[in-house]
């Protein structure tokens, strides 16, 4: 209880000004459970708890409807909480925010919601930010348990999907943990190629991942090479795999006798097999079960085992 809390006042407080002391004042009981905190401009602030969502009132009080006791989040609070997200160094940050997310220290992802000016189909930038979605990072010891007690030892990778919110990198960061430090399982070295820093909220040291080798702000392709050819891996993690180029350093991975252990979005195994990222990383080999994960208040829940054979 007084990590899920404390995971919630670190979120907040990378919001700044007089929006974070509103939000810090929220009952501890619910703070433990929050899960998002919506911020749109001219709108009142919303938070969500399981499937509800929730408003908050100046003295920290928790409503059920956005009455007129809830805090408006206006154009000055939203202007003054991205620019402290980004650490008031927004163009440092513009190809994260040009994706649509910035990642806070705290490894939270901060969606973003504004105008986008394309240039030859690209995003070149995004400006006048109308709303953000901070999503609470917190690692829950215990969330890899059914996973690693049904699968390892190893005998071949596992890929992990899901939805959006269904505890993908929740149950990654205690993998790297309990693989890395022997904790129902042999000690394993382990590799984390965290693009996002999402993982391990940028090594800012407020997510434990034992004795995991953790690069942050690699491109995935790029940080399995140099893991397999530097660090010497038995296990490599990666969050949200899919691309072409991610396939194919996936494969030079498990053929280098890696275990891969990564996430992908996809509701089901049939969706997972409808995408065309999905396929290409099933024809890897190097994933010899596919673990679903539920979506609804629960977090991490596994709804679903394939076995597909792998390498």
């Amino acid at each position: 209880m007084e990590k899920d809390i404390q995971y919630y006042n670190e979120s907040v407080k990378i919001l700044g000004g007089e929006l974070s002391a509103v939000l810090l004042k929220i009952p501890d009981a619910k703070k433990q459970n929050i899960q998002e905190i919506r911020l749109r401009s001219g709108k009142p602030v919303a938070l969500t708890e399981g499937m509800d969502t929730l408003f908050v009132c100046r003295d920290g009080a928790v409503i059920y409807s956005p009455g007129t006791r809830a805090v408006v989040c206006t154009r000055q609070n939203m202007s003054d909480c991205f620019k402290s997200i980004c650490g008031y160094s927004i163009y440092s940050r513009q190809n994260e925010i040009n994706s649509g997310f910035v990642t806070a220290k705290t490894g939270s992802r901060i969606g973003i919601c504004g105008t986008a000016n394309v240039k030859n189909g690209e995003i070149s930038a995004v400006t006048d930010i109308t709303s953000m979605n901070i999503r609470i990072s917190r690692q829950i010891h215990g969330a890899a348990h059914e996973i690693i007690t049904r699968l390892f030892p190893l005998r071949s990778g596992i890929l992990i999907a899901g939805p959006p919110s269904s505890g993908k990198t929740t149950i990654l960061r205690d993998m790297a943990l309990s693989v890395s430090t022997g904790k129902n399982t042999k000690i394993m070295r382990t590799a984390i190629i965290d693009e996002r820093g999402e993982i391990s909220g940028g090594n800012c040291g407020f997510i434990d991942l034992g004795l995991s080798d953790v690069q942050v702000g690699y491109p995935k392709d790029k940080g399995i090479i140099q893991a397999v050819r530097s660090l010497s891996p038995q296990v490599i993690i990666c969050d949200e795999v899919g691309t072409a180029a991610d396939a194919d350093s996936v494969a030079q991975g498990a053929n280098a006798g890696a275990f891969i252990i990564a996430t992908i979005h996809a509701e089901s195994y049939e969706a997972l097999l409808k995408r065309e990222q999905g396929r290409r990383l099933l024809k890897t080999g190097a994933f010899g079960t596919v673990v679903i994960l539920g979506s609804g208040s629960s977090p991490g829940t596994v709804t679903e085992w394939i076995e597909t054979g792998g390498v």
